[in-house]
Formats: structure tokens, C-alpha cells, sequence
């Protein structure tokens, strides 16, 4: 299964915005800067991820994105899906009922084998994501990075950071 660029660009961004003092935001610009993405693009998925919950939009001066709800409730999958949708990754399109061997409807058993197969692989594949959850991620990618970069982040989130006024 190959999932599209949006998929890291849009974990990586949740990440980095779970890292943000409560209420404060990063702009999308920001975000694409961060990362070394391309903007437009990256507004695409920021947009998806708001539109299913993930992430809050703020207008404003101040505005940006921020996490909509805590990071230990936002899985793996919960970001899939807003990037990918929530359509099977297979569809069977019945091939085995088509080309010079073909039979009646009765002769082929229901549901496909290879169907049946795919559709579970891809359920353990689901369930599995949805057991990742942000605030965990985050947690093991600390304990691992480098030092270094965990210093350069940092700093360039204190002079990228939005703290709305109160």
C-alpha cells in the first residue's frame, strides 16, 4: 500500500503543533518553512486535517493551526484517513467472472477469497494505526532525536510560535 506524501507531511505537522504551548498556533507558512515542503500543497492537507477535527484553524493575526483536541487522542489513523479518505485501500473489481473462461454468477463463490484476504489485511493494518497515537510518537521521537536538532527546533519555535493575547 503506498499512502501519499501527504500522509508524512501531515503526521509530521501534528507532531510538531503537539509540541505548542496551549492555545498557541503555527502558520501554515510556517509549518511548509519547518518542514522544507511546499506550501500550497501542505495548506491542502492542514485544511483536511481541520475540516476532520484533527486540527483547529485560528483566523487572525495570531492565527495559525493548532491541535484540536489532546495528542494521546489523535491517532495514526484518525491522520490517514483525513488525508487518504476512508475507502478501502483494494477494490475488487471481479476480474475472476471476466475473459474466455468466464461462468455464470453461481459458478464463483461469494465473497472472493482474495477479497476476503486483502479486506482483513487491511482491518489489522487499520487497527494497528489507530493504536499509534501522537503524544506517544512524540514521546519515543524525543527519547531518540538528536540533541542538536532538538535544540535548533527549539529555537525556531520560540521565534514562530503564535500566543494569542489574553
Amino acid at each position: 500500500m503506498k499512502l501519499s506524501d501527504g500522509v508524512e507531511w501531515a503526521i509530521h505537522c501534528a507532531m510538531l503543533l503537539g509540541a505548542l504551548p496551549a492555545g498557541a498556533t503555527l502558520s501554515g507558512k510556517a509549518l511548509a518553512e519547518f518542514h522544507g515542503v511546499a506550501e500550497s500543497y501542505l495548506l491542502k492537507h492542514l485544511k483536511a486535517l481541520a475540516a476532520a477535527g484533527i486540527l483547529d484553524s485560528v483566523t487572525g493575526p495570531q492565527g495559525g493551526y493548532r491541535l484540536a483536541r489532546p495528542a494521546e487522542r489523535i491517532s495514526l489513523l484518525d491522520i490517514v484517513l483525513a488525508v487518504e479518505g476512508d475507502r478501502p485501500a483494494f477494490r475488487c473489481t471481479e476480474i475472476r467472472r471476466r475473459g474466455p473462461c468466464a461462468l455464470e454468477d453461481a459458478a464463483y463463490p461469494r465473497p472472493c477469497g482474495i477479497n476476503t484476504a486483502m479486506l482483513k489485511a487491511e482491518a489489522a493494518y487499520r487497527d494497528a494505526l489507530a493504536r499509534e497515537d501522537l503524544k506517544s510518537l512524540s514521546a519515543g521521537f524525543a527519547g531518540t532525536a538528536d540533541p542538536r536538532f532538538l535544540a535548533l527546533a527549539q529555537a525556531w519555535l520560540s521565534g514562530n510560535t503564535r500566543i494569542p493575547k489574553s
